[in-house]
């Protein structure tokens, strides 16, 4: 039976790390029926954390799927990660759900990832809830975090719910339930059956005024969004919870509102609710726009696929897992059926592909027994059967060609050179990293064939780490690992206008062409480069030979800069001028003139090395602050802003990456454990004039 797709929900948990993402996606399968016994984290036993570094770590690295039912919705949720090395997972899972449940610690709040996740999820356009989560812990503070949703994330969240209580079970008023603001109940979940069982009661008289405060609120943002329940306030009359439901739902789906639960994933107190939120606020994928794509044969027209069977095939390949049996695909539908056995097209690489075989996802495994004869609109599979598609890509019918828009990753920040120990390692050396470039878009790996090194390239230490551990562990190779280094870029400082010549003998050829090139910085150092034919349309230079030296200056300027080969960025090239001979100029003649204006061009620019620059949140006790900032200042951090909340302190900082390994250790010790940091890259900025002598690997 295929999936009511009304009744169909693809959904991500998104948080920053340690919040409790993993917690909450278990308790969900177990309240479900899914599984029969509660995962832990710290035990290893979760089913999404199921990679040997996830259950050693503690944390998610890979995202993951499951699909389970709950009531008349069938959901298929993606749990991600919430460390930033990992932030490629978070992109390609956003790029294709409809909704997002994001969950925040109520005792840290908003934290940095959590406004990395919450932009991302802007950049889709997806209508997320909010669960409020450890509300059990020490120093939770229920209203403290919903206050900061507002202001640090630009976002309007609508609490739904009341927590009753604060902190863990030893303190006088602990948390032990929630109150429902709609039906204006208090609930409470039976821990002997880890949440099973769920007691509706009469709201206790002494909270009865925080609730009808909490309520009015709520209702507030109704009535900004339905006219007709504004008239039933003014007549004095009651809101129907029906009314109610329809209209958060509808400012939900059009991002006016995120609707805000609560509760402890850990204790089973407050994830049902969440689960009725999840089916009654997020949308079903004919409640999303039809996604645009364009004509492959010409990209100047557009295209759209709607959520409908009736639609063309049409679906989006967001990850990549290698296996011996064949990659496993994971292609998210978004019009018309894939069956089992048939072909598609990929006009990404303009290749046919074999659907082999259809399966449900389980974690990062293929269900077992789930193997099933095909999908339908709005819902995500895996596949075994194509060859050529590669993350982003486009999988469509045959006859039909769309091609979606690819998904975009941000680039390495780090690098590190590896070698094996033996030149007969090296074959299996480069397949295993064909094997990690095809799962991972941000990784990399080029081959130095003057060295004999490798250089792979992540997000940053942790992730350069993981994939140090996979290729020893996981693949058993034996493999030298040297220091990481910072990714570069070049630029240039100042405009340059040069002239590039070509007036060589060739044999017997006289071979001529001369090319005019303007070079000016970006106002974004980070920027690609950008390349123009300027030549004037009465120029004497003849098509092919124009042709011939754009190109040139295109490959040039993706082949890199003058002072370290590093990746040229932040500039525009232009040219605009030219010179050829009837007799004694070509194409290759111009080939060589641009060749000779670029590096002229660069030269007289001044080039400049840039470095990548992180930001930075670390959360601190008061005492140890002043120990923090001095630290920060002799890493040459530009402290951007502090926050005090409470007792914590958090420092927004700007710090270059290559001050920044080891910092979490760092921090920790400077701390005695108590300081928590977290990063992100933020931009780049030009290098200390020192740092062009030591950047060659």
């Amino acid at each position: 039976m295929p999936t009511d797709i009304e009744h169909l929900r693809n959904i991500g948990i998104i948080a920053h790390i340690d919040a409790g993402k993993t917690t909450v996606t278990e308790r969900m399968l177990f309240l479900s029926g899914a599984k029969h016994r509660v995962g832990r984290v710290d035990h290893g036993t979760t089913d999404t954390d199921d990679d040997p570094e996830e259950q050693e770590r503690g944390i998610t690295i890979f995202s993951a799927c499951v699909k389970f039912h709950w009531g008349k919705y069938d959901v298929n949720l993606l749990d991600t990660p919430g460390h930033v090395d990992f932030t490629a997972e978070v992109e390609r899972c956003l790029r294709v759900l409809d909704g997002a449940v994001v969950v925040f610690s109520a005792r840290e709040g908003v934290e940095a990832q959590s406004e990395t996740v919450w932009r991302q999820a802007d950049k889709y356009d997806v209508p997320r809830i909010v669960f409020i989560n450890k509300l059990d812990r020490e120093g939770a503070n229920f209203e403290a975090v919903y206050n900061q949703i507002g202001p640090r994330l630009n976002g309007k969240p609508v609490a739904i719910q009341l927590p009753v209580g604060l902190g863990p079970a030893h303190t006088s008023d602990p948390f032990r339930g929630v109150i429902d603001l709609i039906d204006m109940k208090f609930m409470q979940f039976d821990p002997a059956t880890d949440g099973k069982q769920v007691t509706v009661v009469e709201i206790p008289d002494e909270l009865a005024d925080d609730a009808a405060m909490w309520r009015e609120q709520m209702l507030d943002a109704v009535y900004e969004l339905n006219d007709e329940a504004m008239q039933l306030a003014m007549e004095e009359q009651p809101v129907p919870a029906e009314m109610i439901r329809a209209t958060l739902r509808e400012g939900c789906l059009t991002r006016k509102i995120q609707p805000l639960v609560c509760g402890s994933a850990l204790h089973g107190i407050g994830v049902q609710p969440l689960l009725d939120a999840v089916g009654h606020y997020l949308p079903s994928p004919i409640d999303r726009p039809p996604v645009e794509g364009v004509d492959p044969k010409n990209h100047d027209k557009t295209l759209q696929r709607g959520p409908s069977v009736k639609e063309p095939f049409c679906g989006l390949v967001f990850k990549i897992l290698p296996a011996k049996t064949g990659d496993n695909y994971w292609i998210r539908v978004y019009s018309g059926t894939l069956k089992q056995n048939s072909r598609v097209q990929c006009p990404n690489r303009d290749k046919k592909e074999n659907i082999a075989q259809l399966w449900q996802i389980h974690a990062s495994k293929k269900e077992r027994d789930g193997q099933i004869d095909e999908v339908h609109a709005g819902d995500i599979c895996c596949v075994i059967g194509p060859r050529f598609a590669i993350t982003g890509d486009t999988v469509c019918d045959t006859r039909e060609l769309v091609e979606l828009p690819s998904i975009k990753f941000a680039e390495a920040v780090l690098s590190m050179a590896i070698e094996p120990e033996s030149t007969g390692d090296r074959k299996k050396l480069n397949e295993v990293l064909e094997m990690l470039k095809r799962q991972d878009p941000t990784f990399g790996a080029v081959e130095n064939e003057e060295t004999g090194q490798t250089l792979i390239s992540g997000m940053g230490e942790l992730h350069l780490e993981v994939v140090q551990h996979r290729l020893t562990r996981d693949f058993g190779m034996k493999v030298k690992f040297y220091k990481p280094r910072v990714n570069y870029r070049e630029t240039i400082s100042k405009q340059a206008s040069v002239v590039g010549q070509c007036n060589r003998q060739m044999g017997a050829q006289q071979m001529f062409a001369r090319l005019n090139v303007d070079v000016s910085p970006l106002d974004d150092p980070s920027a690609p480069v950008q390349v123009f034919d300027r030549l004037p349309a009465d120029t004497l230079v003849p098509p092919e030979m124009r042709a011939a030296a754009i190109e040139e200056l295109r490959e040039r300027a993706d082949g890199g800069g003058l002072i370290a080969g590093f990746p040229l960025t932040g500039l525009r090239i232009e040219a605009t001028g030219g010179e050829a001979h009837e007799e004694n100029s070509d194409p290759v003649a111009f080939r060589i003139a641009a060749g000779d204006a670029f590096d002229r061009a660069l030269e007289a620019a001044t080039p400049t090395l840039l470095e990548p620059v992180m930001r930075m949140e670390i959360t601190t006790p008061e005492d140890y602050m002043g120990d923090i900032v001095g630290d920060l200042q002799q890493r040459r951090a530009i402290i951007a802003k502090t926050d005090v909340h409470g007792e914590l302190t958090t420092i927004i900082a700007h710090a270059p990456l290559k001050e920044l390994f080891g910092y979490s250790s760092a921090v920790r010790s400077l701390s005695q454990g108590r300081a928590g940091s977290s990063m992100e890259p933020y931009g780049y900025q030009a290098a200390p004039p020192e740092d062009a002598e030591s950047f060659s690997y």
